[in-house]
């Protein structure tokens, strides 16, 4: 299949604009422009090639194609399937399964959703490489937002850490919270001599949730509740940690205190992903089904 170049285009509602600075205002970094510069790219403005001090004028249409990325070393590209559900020229959001990684990591190189992604990307003839926005970890279920470009990938960046993207997951949890709704403002760091554990340190990253109890209930005498979250910061493993450090782990996760009883992995699903489309301007709001694993347990209720 023939190489599709990423292009970007606007047209100018405006006069006496010099090029290079309606580039900035539609995002485009100046690492972005000297690689556009010289690694391939180019800037037309009504299909001729300008340079960036050239004046624009209202009616003015810019397009700016972008230079072939460069692959991810060792990312090998796999056929894998994955419920798309919304994609365009610039996003690709999907639902991810519990027990598929992100990521490869050295132990395990393929089966994750970037090999997957890199696969589907080769076949649909994209010149990019993957661009994971949010990430979860291997045992959380739900939507996963992937950027297709390099440019993309830097808008909603930014957009993360402005915080106006919105994430909302769902989770179950051991015992019975004791208020409705209640917010988590606690540092998140590295646990001493591990990789992989976190824990609540004054010397962490500031780490926000809202926690909103959906339903308390009990199975077989243990109480337990289905909860809510909002994230206002994306450290690893902040929703394990925060409900860990106010007594409530989330069921199945035995990293942070929960008992595999009734699952074999934590109680974790990413609901629902909101943000205006940094291209279109358009109201993004996406929700990925309930899995099965966690709807059996709230069924045991009923």
């Amino acid at each position: 299949m023939k190489n599709k170049r990423v292009t970007l285009s606007f047209e100018m509602k405006e006069h006496n604009i010099v090029l290079r600075d309606a580039i900035r205002k539609y995002g485009i970094s100046k690492k972005a422009l000297t690689s556009i510069k010289f690694e391939g790219g180019n800037i037309l403005v009504n299909g001729e090639e300008k340079t960036v001090r050239h004046m624009l004028e209202i009616g003015d249409v810019v397009t700016i194609t972008f230079p072939n990325e460069k692959k991810s070393e060792g990312l090998v590209a796999e056929k894998g399937e994955f419920p798309i559900l919304f994609e365009d020229d610039h996003l690709l959001i999907l639902s991810k399964k519990a027990g598929i990684s992100t990521i490869p990591s050295r132990e395990h190189p393929n089966g994750t959703i970037a090999n997957y992604v890199a696969g589907y990307l080769k076949e649909s003839g994209l010149t990019s490489t993957v661009h994971i926005v949010t990430r979860l970890d291997k045992d959380t279920s739900g939507i996963i937002c992937i950027a297709k470009h390099r440019h993309a990938h830097h808008l909603l960046s930014e957009m993360q850490k402005s915080r106006t993207i919105f994430r909302t997951y769902e989770a179950i949890v051991h015992g019975h919270l004791e208020e409705d709704d209640l917010t988590i403002d606690a540092p998140i760091g590295r646990k001493d001599g591990s990789i992989i554990e976190r824990i609540i340190t004054p010397d962490g990253k500031n780490a926000k949730t809202t926690v909103q109890v959906i339903r308390r209930f009990s199975i077989q005498g243990e109480n337990i509740s289905h909860v809510r979250l909002k994230l206002h910061t994306g450290r690893t493993h902040q929703i394990r940690v925060h409900m860990m450090s106010i007594g409530h782990p989330l069921i199945g996760d035995d990293l942070y205190g929960g008992s595999h009883l009734l699952i074999k992995r934590q109680a974790l699903h990413a609901k629902e992903l909101g943000f205006i489309h940094p291209f279109t301007n358009e109201v993004i709001q996406i929700q990925a089904v309930f899995p099965q694993d966690m709807n059996e347990i709230l069924n045991k209720t009923y």
